[in-house]
């Protein structure tokens, strides 16, 4: 059997707006929810959802409908949720059609998609716990599979999971880590007892997600018959084709008019009609086969730019700052026991934010400017900084 592993990301931040310092201790009501703000999140939300979120969930239920075989695995932001609870709260219904389907799966995340395992322990298993506890209520489903923010992944974090009882993980198949390996098979991660590793086929999955428009690429235009065929060519290196990417790359990263809906649905259905072909979940995948070796990740890996590793989010002295300040307040902030203080600093935590922040203008340059809402690193900083501080004057009056 020749299986893909398809897992699509879906997330939207809690935005701040633009807070100015003039707010500070006199405007403590909108830091998130300001329609008339540039940086509106009702109104982002309802814009993806049109372009992205409504079409291919769609596209994914009509294939579920048409193909018994055909599943798909989902990692679902608390954030995301909580927008569309109030803006589009048929895509929930819509989600967990599939999930009782039995053909959509369901990862286990931080509730905020946060950085909060490299700064606090204590917070991170808070929001994975609140993260679990909203999907088994919504969908009815305790996640089995964990990844982390951005897939961010090392040796730690896999015996944490482990240790969780988390049947598998996800994270990136990056060339300096596998060396002569394929990401296309189960791994075990280092120093764990029963936890399988699953690991991105980085080059097929960002030659949809990345290189898809792209006309100066060598390849375009991408067609099925020519994916089909890489796909093919791959299997020769294991039979588990892990394709993980963000549910926006269609519609939103990738438009409409590129034709991306129409090459994802010829792509299920070709792919399926041959009889040794399989689409399965994560969970399926963990239980495929026996891990081929032991992979080692000592240091953190993520599926962000070049590096793959976290300087998209702390690489200068702005985002260090600001996480460091952030999670400094953690302790004073659960203390007062207030709900709703406690879920705007939570807010804070989204990994978006310090990503707005970072000044790499080089190879990655244009993909940090497209998903940042500011007009630049600095007054990002500016008022993350602003609303921390209203925070903070909140928690002490």
């Amino acid at each position: 059997m020749r299986a893909i592993c398809l897992y699509l990301h879906i997330h939207q931040p809690i935005r701040y707006r633009e807070y100015s310092i003039f707010d500070v201790a006199n405007d403590s009501n909108y830091y998130y929810d300001h329609y008339d703000s540039r940086q509106s999140n009702e109104r982002i939300f309802k814009k993806v959802a049109n372009k992205s979120y409504r079409p291919m969930l769609s596209l994914l239920e009509r294939n579920m409908q048409s193909h018994p075989d055909f599943k798909v695995s989902f990692s679902i932001t608390g954030t995301w949720l909580e927008q569309a609870q109030k803006w589009a709260p048929e895509l929930i219904d819509q989600i967990r059609r599939m999930v009782e389907r039995g053909q959509a799966e369901i990862v286990g995340e931080t509730y905020y998609h946060s950085l909060a395992y490299f700064y606090n322990l204590d917070e991170f298993n808070d929001q994975v716990l609140m993260h679990s506890q909203l999907i088994e209520r919504l969908f009815g489903v305790k996640p089995q599979v964990f990844r982390n923010t951005e897939l961010a992944y090392n040796d730690s974090l896999a015996k944490w999971a482990d240790e969780k009882g988390y049947k598998g993980i996800l994270a990136e198949g990056w060339d300096k880590i596998l060396g002569w390996r394929s990401p296309n098979y189960v791994y075990r991660p280092a120093g764990t007892q029963n936890i399988k590793l699953l690991l991105k086929n980085y080059r097929l999955s960002d030659d949809i997600a990345f290189r898809f428009s792209n006309r100066a690429w060598s390849e375009w235009p991408l067609t099925v018959p020519k994916y089909i065929n890489w796909l093919n060519m791959d299997c020769l290196r294991g039979n588990l084709v892990n394709l993980f990417m963000d549910f926006e790359t269609f519609g939103e990263h990738q438009w409409e008019d590129t034709g991306i809906f129409n090459f994802m649905d010829s792509l299920i259905s070709i792919w399926l009609s041959e009889y040794e072909n399989r689409f399965v979940t994560v969970s399926e995948a963990c239980d495929l086969e026996e891990p081929a070796d032991e992979i080692s990740m000592p240091d953190t890996v993520t599926w962000a730019d070049t590096e793959r590793d976290l300087s998209a989010w702390l690489s200068n002295k702005m985002q260090v700052s600001a996480m460091q300040e952030l999670y400094n307040l953690r302790s004073d902030i659960l203390a007062t026991n207030d709900g709703q203080l406690i879920a705007d600093w939570r807010y804070l935590t989204t990994s978006d934010h310090p990503y707005s922040m970072c000044t790499k203008y080089w190879n990655d340059g244009d993909v940090h400017a497209y998903f940042s809402a500011y007009a630049s690193p600095y007054e990002s900083f500016m008022y993350f900084m602003n609303v921390l501080r209203d925070i903070e004057y909140r928690m002490k009056k």
